[in-house]
């Protein structure tokens, strides 16, 4: 029987993986290959560079246990995938089927190497087009998406393979302990990712936060997510295994419907792949160009208690709640001025998370330019302090400057500014 190559890509793990049952269920023997392609690693937050190398290793382990192995490369994808197929007599590569501009263009490459390609579906819980309005090839809105996404069939989820059997003579390759490439260390405390991580996680989520997800899951204070954004990003694990999971249990539907927003960004992406560099719906806007208001967003020294606690968040943890990534948005994009797309890259560079589909589209969302219906909606940073951290505690745990003042009256600091004097005015009316 034939070999066949299985490329991971944002698909690291075992559990739910349909392109490694596939290749599996052929017969012959499977060779499962990472590369790490030098160009996409460049591109990377360094959160995520440094995440690679321990998820890698669990995903390595995972396939020894069942008699396989993890083969990595580094450099280039196409051509490194080409060279072990040729060693091994393969002639099929079996892959997650991306939606981007570079998974287009990977896939394109190994088909020009001569290889036969069959992507499969992984990355969401219904993949992008499967489901389209009539008359178009994906649905602009997400209301109307919802509805088909709700009423579509979903696959069945997979289990782990229990064997998995390699062609021999192939050295696996070293997973490098830093892929950081000089850049520094990143601020903040590492997540412990990978796919035993993922389903412990997971797990707890449901037992213990899903219930009350509806309610709690603006709250500020509270951080009352799922905190599987990073899972899902790197696929340690599987979206829709984790909607099955959840949508019949109490506080399981507004916890799926997140999901499905996910979704919608990816199909949205897979027909506007130009979605990171291009507005997706063009409005005329005329961009501010203030290199000090945005160095001044970028480091959470805006004089907007709100605006300033999201960014430190997310340059102490790589994370940010959802609320506040709304919030900075807007505040950059609507009260600022400022492209989104130097705030899409600047949380590209830190967000564990982020991904062009939902980073991307979720930014053109908040400016305007993208899926919004009410493109002119307003995200008062002050209103939106008073409903979701009432009490100032989100802001007082990242603008520590303001931590001696009491309740909300952290939110407007001006009005009684702290004794150091360290705190900055605001660089742009805040709204009330």
């Amino acid at each position: 029987m034939a070999h066949t190559v299985v490329l991971f890509t944002q698909d690291l793990r075992l559990h739910d993986h349909p392109a490694l049952t596939a290749a599996l269920r052929g017969g012959g023997a499977v060779l499962p290959v990472f590369v790490l392609d030098p160009a996409l690693l460049r591109r990377s937050a360094r959160n995520r560079v440094r995440a690679l190398p321990g998820i890698l290793g669990e995903l390595r382990d995972g396939l020894r246990a069942r008699g396989g192995d993890l083969v990595v490369r580094y450099g280039d994808t196409a051509a490194e995938v080409a060279a072990l197929a040729r060693r091994v007599g393969a002639d099929t590569v079996h892959l997650t089927e991306g939606v981007t501009r570079a998974a287009a263009r990977r896939e394109r490459r190994l088909r020009d190497a001569g290889l036969r390609v069959v992507s499969h579906p992984g990355l969401t819980v219904v993949p992008p087009g499967d489901v389209t309005p009539t008359g178009g090839d994906h649905y602009k809105v997400f209301t109307p998406y919802l509805r088909a996404w709700e009423a579509h069939p979903w696959r069945s989820v997979l289990p782990a393979p229990e064997h998995v059997a390699p062609p021999g003579g192939v050295d696996p390759g070293e997973i490098p302990a830093d892929l950081d490439g000089g850049r520094g260390e990143p601020a903040g405390r590492p997540l412990l990712l990978g796919e035993q991580a993922a389903r412990h996680r997971l797990h707890a989520w449901l037992d213990s936060g899903l219930a009350r997800y509806e309610e709690r899951h603006d709250d500020l204070p509270a951080g009352a997510t799922s905190h599987l954004s990073a899972d899902l990003r790197f696929g340690c694990l599987s979206p829709l295994e984790a909607a099955s999971l959840a949508r019949d249990e109490p506080g399981g539907a507004a916890f799926v419907r997140q999901l499905a927003w996910r979704d919608f960004h990816h199909q949205v992406t897979a027909a506007f792949p130009d979605i990171a560099v291009r507005d997706y719906r063009p409005r005329g806007t005329r961009w501010r160009d203030d290199p000090a208001a945005l160095k001044a967003w970028k480091e959470g020294r805006t004089g907007v208690p709100i605006v300033d606690a999201g960014m430190r968040q997310l340059l102490c943890e790589g994370f940010m709640h959802n609320r506040t990534r709304m919030i900075t948005a807007a505040f950059l994009t609507r009260t600022l001025g400022i492209h989104w797309r130097a705030g899409a890259e600047h949380f590209a560079d830190h967000l564990l998370d982020g991904d062009v589909a939902n980073n991307h589209g979720n930014w053109q969302w908040v400016a305007g330019t993208g899926n919004d219906t009410r493109p002119g909606r307003a995200f008062n940073p002050l209103r939106q302090a008073r409903r979701f951290d009432p009490e100032g505690v989100y802001v007082r745990r990242y603008v520590p400057e303001l931590a001696g003042l009491p309740g909300r009256s952290a939110h407007t600091p001006w009005d009684s500014p702290p004794s150091d004097g360290d705190y900055p005015p605001p660089i742009a009316p805040p709204g009330s």
